[in-house]
């Protein structure tokens, strides 16, 4: 199913009443960094996997996953950032790990050249490592 401007209001609206309605105002303020990060995540995300269909499917197919992976990676780097549950935390390595390497997969079946080289999200300064409080 193409991704249509309709749905993607649809999934922005959504992160909006979590993000920045009264129901956010109730969060607990030590949650709130947490849900603005990834409902900027989300936003990222949906804004860019919103894309004229070029009338190459499989260019679509990756030009649409690639934000979509993206998101994911940032959620992910969220959850190690704030969350507290160690398994939680340890899934959200896989997922930061499953998903760089499923944007290169992707890049290089199309003959794309690959990101250039960066720390992982984990290593960057400013987040707590895994095994310690923030």
């Amino acid at each position: 199913m193409p991704v249509t401007r309709s749905l993607v209001r649809f999934y922005i609206a959504i992160a909006l009443a979590f993000g920045g309605s009264a129901a956010f105002a109730t969060v607990a303020n030590d949650e709130k960094p947490y849900l603005t990060e990834v409902n900027a995540a989300m936003e990222r995300m949906m804004a860019g996997m919103m894309v004229a269909p070029s009338g190459d499917v499989d260019a679509d197919f990756v030009t649409m996953m690639l934000p979509h992976h993206q998101g994911a990676i940032e959620m992910a780097v969220a959850q190690l950032r704030y969350g507290k549950n160690e398994q939680l935390k340890r899934i959200a390595q896989e997922i930061i790990v499953d998903q760089q390497q499923e944007i290169a997969a992707m890049r290089l079946a199309l003959g794309q050249p690959l990101p250039p080289s960066a720390p992982v999200p984990t290593q960057q300064s400013g987040l707590p490592h895994p095994h310690m409080e923030p």
